[in-house]
């Protein structure tokens, strides 16, 4: 009983702790509020400058404005909450209203989401935001909003993080065959983990709170993260190289806890979900802005960039069961719609 009272005490501690972190960073009001003012909790991974933060506290803002202080959105970047898997949990139970996710780690709960995430499906941002906003994205959604006893759902637009590419600190990675017998950091992911096993890499799970210590004491050799997040998560400080495999795009997955949302009345509902989506709206253009100069950044904080051409990492995948596994998993109805944006891929 001591052990359980200490654990909940030392959680207590740490959420407040993070709380008031926040409030210090200026995310969020800390004024007294009124008994009838509803407070959502937003957590995401990202640093506080990477342009999902830049535009969720303009979101904030808005909310607060529109709402005449009746919904206050709080802002908690870099995993103060916990890690994905530990806040993943919090937004099922109702601990947090909100929060940013990956497929390829939601997929640990809902397996459907990751089929945004099939290695080299989408050749361009064209064919993404087709998808993703299209049939796709509907059926994603659908599939968050039946699973987990219908606790979760996604909104309409999702965050842009951007093609993933590979970062190492002991040699190159220009071919698969560089890949091979490579300890490599990748989220808790299914998908990820299953591309890299094809490329004869050795994939290891760490939560990317984690991720910088674990390349600075060498318990990794690389990992594999977009361009940006590399930049503003100073991963280049523990690397050497970042070879341009651009092998899954990736994106969030704005998530909420169905119960906590239903609380706000019709018009708040409205208005929340509409400057949410204006604001990840926003955040794509600000990302693709960033894109534009992300290469010539990175070289200049010593960085070495190298060119990775597709076509051998997709022949290499294409050798393997990799692609009839996830057609499988994922059943022919819903494969269907990813090769109606993708072209034929198994």
């Amino acid at each position: 009983m001591a052990d359980f009272s200490r654990r909940s005490f030392l959680k207590t501690a740490s959420l407040a702790s993070a709380a008031a972190a926040a409030g210090s960073l200026g995310l969020y009001s800390s004024s007294s509020l009124g008994a009838d003012v509803i407070t959502l909790k937003y957590a995401n991974n990202l640093p506080l400058t990477h342009p999902m933060n830049v535009q969720a506290r303009k979101m904030a803002k808005a909310i607060k404005e529109e709402t005449d202080g009746q919904v206050i959105l709080q802002v908690f970047p870099s995993s103060q909450l916990g890690s994905d898997t530990d806040t993943l949990a919090q937004v099922r139970s109702g601990a947090v209203d909100l929060f940013s996710l990956s497929p390829v780690i939601l997929g640990t709960l809902v397996p459907a989401v990751q089929i945004s995430a099939i290695g080299f499906a989408f050749k361009d941002y064209d064919t993404v935001w087709k998808a993703m906003d299209g049939d796709l994205g509907a059926h994603v959604r659908a599939q968050i909003a039946k699973a987990d006893d219908g606790k979760l759902f996604a909104f309409e637009k999702m965050w842009d993080n951007g093609y993933r590419v590979t970062t190492t600190s002991t040699r190159p990675v220009a071919t698969p065959d560089a890949l091979k017998d490579m300890k490599l950091r990748v989220p808790p992911s299914p998908i990820l983990t299953s591309i890299f096993k094809a490329f004869d890499a050795a994939p290891t799970a760490i939560n990317f709170a984690e991720v910088y210590s674990a390349l600075q004491t060498r318990v990794v050799e690389g990992q594999e993260n977009p361009l940006t997040l590399v930049d503003s998560a100073k991963l280049y400080e523990v690397q050497k190289y970042c070879s341009l495999t651009n092998h899954v795009w990736d994106g969030f997955w704005m998530l909420g806890n169905k119960t906590n949302f239903s609380k706000l009345s019709a018009e708040q509902q409205a208005i929340v979900t509409k400057h949410i989506n204006a604001g990840i709206l926003a955040q794509r253009e600000d990302l693709a802005k960033l894109q534009g100069s992300i290469r010539d950044t990175l070289k200049g904080k010593g960085l070495e960039i190298v060119e990775a051409p597709p076509e051998p990492f997709r022949a290499k995948l294409a050798s393997t069961s990799y692609y009839a596994d996830w057609k499988k998993t994922f059943g022919d109805d819903a494969w269907a719609i990813l090769e109606k944006y993708a072209g034929k891929l198994a």
